[in-house]
C-alpha cells in the first residue's frame, strides 16, 4: 500500500560521507540519493580503482542490481566465462567442465570483473553525488550539543582536504577499513584468519586462453589463470594454505615475498608442478594491479556507533572464498539506505534495522566461507588426483545433474538467504509513486532527472 514518509528533513537533505569508492560506497551512494540524501563519497586512491578479480552476482543481488537499474549493464560486461579446467603438471587438460558448474550460477545469476562494476555503479552517480579522491578520513568527531543552531553530527577531518561535518559516516572502505579502525579499535580483534591467503594479478595472455579458466593443485597449494570477454590480458590467481603471517598490507614486496616462498618449489622441474608457476610469480611482480590478502572474516558484536555504521566487507567481509562478498555489498546497501530512508532523524533505529535484516544472510555466508576456504587447497597428493578423477568422470555419468544441483545448492543458500524489503522510494514533484512501490527501473532520479531541491523531496511506502 503507498503513503508518505517524511523526508529526511523539513529544511535540507540529510548529509552522508561515505568512505570507500569500490561497490558497497556506490551503491550505497546511489540508494541514498534517490531517497533525497546529499551523499558524499571520499577515496583514498587518486583515481577509480579499475583492477580485481571476476566477481559473482548472485541470488537476491541479482534482484539488487535489477532495482537499481544495472542488471543490463552487468549482463554486457559479463565475463562470459565458457569452461574451467584442470591441467596436470604438463599444462594437459584433465577435466573440462562448463564454467556456470565452476562458478555455482543458476538462471539470471552473472559474473563481472570488480572493476568493471565500479566502472558502472561509478558511472551512474558521478552526477548526482560528490566525489573526492586522493584523502582519507583521519578523525571522527561525534558532536551532539546545543552549538551550531542545535545541529549534531559528526566532525570529520581529513589528511588533505578540510575539516566537514556530516549527519552520519559510512564505512564502506574494505576488510581493512581505516573508518573501522577510528570508530571501533584495531582490526585484530575482528577477524578470523580461515589458514589460507590469496593473491591476484593481471598477466600476458600468453596461453591464449579465450573465456576459459585453467586451474593447478599441489597439496596445500591452488593456481589459476583465465581470460574474460573483452579483456585482451589474463588474470592470475595463487592460493596457498599457512597460519596467520605477519606483514603490512600496504607493503606489496613482502607480500610479493610471501607469495614466492609458498611456491618457490612448484613448477621448478615439470615433476614439481605446472611449468607455469614460475612465470605466474613473475607476473605478479611486474602487475600495477597486484593483491594479496588472507581469508579471513571480519566478526563483530555490532556494525554501527552512534552516527557511524559500517558496510560491506567493513562490516562483515566473508572472504574471496564465500564467492559472495560483492553480492553483499550490494545487498547491504539497498538495506541500509531503505532503513535510513523511512527512520526518524535519530539513525540508530535504521542502524538496529539494518543489522537485523542482514545478520542471517552474513551467518550463512559466513559458514559458507570456511568450508569453502578448507575445500580450496588440498592436503595431499591423493586427494588431488581423486578431485582430478571425480571431474573427469563427471561428464559421463547418469547423475550429473544431480551432483552440478548439489554443487551449486550450497552457494545458492547463501546468494539468496535474505528475502529484500520493498523499500520506500523518492517519487517526484506530483507525489506519484511507482505502480510497483520499487524504484524505477532506469537508476536515475525520477520526472526532470536532476536532483531534489532542498527540502522538496517525498516518499511513497
Amino acid at each position: 500500500m503507498s503513503g508518505t514518509v517524511s523526508p529526511p528533513s523539513r529544511t535540507r537533505p540529510r548529509t552522508v560521507l561515505i568512505s570507500g569508492a569500490s561497490v558497497a560506497g556506490p551503491a550505497l551512494a546511489h540508494w541514498l540519493h534517490r531517497y533525497g540524501f546529499a551523499v558524499t563519497v571520499v577515496e583514498r586512491a587518486p583515481e577509480l580503482r579499475t583492477g580485481g578479480y571476476k566477481v559473482d552476482i548472485r541470488g537476491a543481488a541479482v534482484e539488487v542490481a535489477e532495482r537499481m537499474g544495472i542488471l543490463a549493464d552487468i549482463q554486457r560486461a559479463s565475463t562470459d566465462m565458457r569452461t574451467g579446467a584442470y591441467v596436470n603438471d604438463d599444462g594437459k587438460r584433465i577435466a573440462t567442465l562448463p564454467a556456470a558448474l565452476f562458478g555455482a550460477r543458476v538462471g539470471r545469476d552473472d559474473e563481472i570483473m570488480r572493476g568493471d562494476l565500479a566502472r558502472i555503479l561509478y558511472e551512474r552517480t558521478r552526477a548526482d553525488v560528490e566525489y573526492v579522491f586522493g584523502d582519507s578520513i583521519t578523525s571522527l568527531t561525534e558532536r551532539a550539543d546545543g552549538h551550531d543552531h542545535g545541529r549534531s553530527g559528526i566532525d570529520v577531518t581529513f589528511e588533505r582536504g578540510a575539516p566537514r561535518r556530516f549527519d552520519l559516516v559510512v564505512g564502506a572502505d574494505g576488510v581493512h577499513s581505516n573508518v573501522r579502525r577510528l570508530t571501533f579499535g584495531p582490526e585484530e580483534q575482528f577477524v578470523r584468519h580461515l589458514g589460507a591467503y590469496i593473491s591476484a594479478f593481471s598477466l600476458p595472455n600468453e596461453l591464449g586462453l579465450d573465456r576459459e579458466e585453467l586451474y593447478h593443485a599441489v597439496p596445500g597449494r591452488l593456481s589459476c589463470v583465465y581470460s574474460s570477454a573483452g579483456d585482451p590480458a589474463a588474470k592470475g590467481l595463487l592460493t596457498f594454505r599457512s597460519p596467520q603471517l605477519a606483514y603490512d598490507h600496504r607493503q606489496p614486496d613482502r607480500q610479493l615475498a610471501l607469495l614466492d616462498a609458498a611456491f618457490k618449489d612448484v613448477g621448478v622441474r615439470p615433476s614439481d608442478g605446472w611449468t607455469q608457476i614460475p612465470r605466474l610469480l613473475e607476473a605478479a611482480r611486474a602487475a600495477d594491479d597486484f593483491y594479496f590478502d588472507g581469508l579471513q572474516l571480519i566478526e563483530m558484536d555490532r556494525w554501527s556507533r552512534g552516527r557511524v555504521v559500517l558496510l560491506g566487507d567493513a562490516a562483515h567481509c566473508a572472504s574471496p572464498a564465500s564467492g559472495q562478498g560483492t553480492g553483499m555489498a550490494l545487498v547491504g546497501a539497498y538495506v541500509l539506505a531503505g532503513e535510513l530512508a523511512v527512520a526518524g532523524r535519530e539513525p540508530q533505529e535504521a542502524f538496529d534495522a539494518y543489522e537485523k535484516e542482514m545478520r542471517g544472510y552474513v551467518a550463512v555466508n559466513h559458514a559458507l566461507a570456511e568450508k569453502f576456504a578448507k575445500e580450496m587447497t588440498a592436503d595431499t597428493r591423493r586427494q588431488i588426483r581423486l578431485r582430478h578423477l571425480m571431474l573427469r568422470i563427471l561428464p559421463y555419468m547418469p547423475w550429473k545433474n544431480l551432483v552440478a544441483k548439489k554443487i551449486a545448492e550450497e552457494v545458492q543458500r547463501g546468494a539468496n538467504a535474505i528475502t529484500l524489503k520493498d523499500h520506500p522510494v523518492l517519487v517526484a514533484a506530483t507525489g506519484h509513486a511507482p505502480a510497483t512501490g520499487r524504484a524505477p527501473a532506469t537508476g536515475r532520479p525520477p520526472a526532470s532527472g536532476h536532483a531534489p531541491a532542498a527540502g522538496s523531496p517525498t516518499y511513497a511506502a
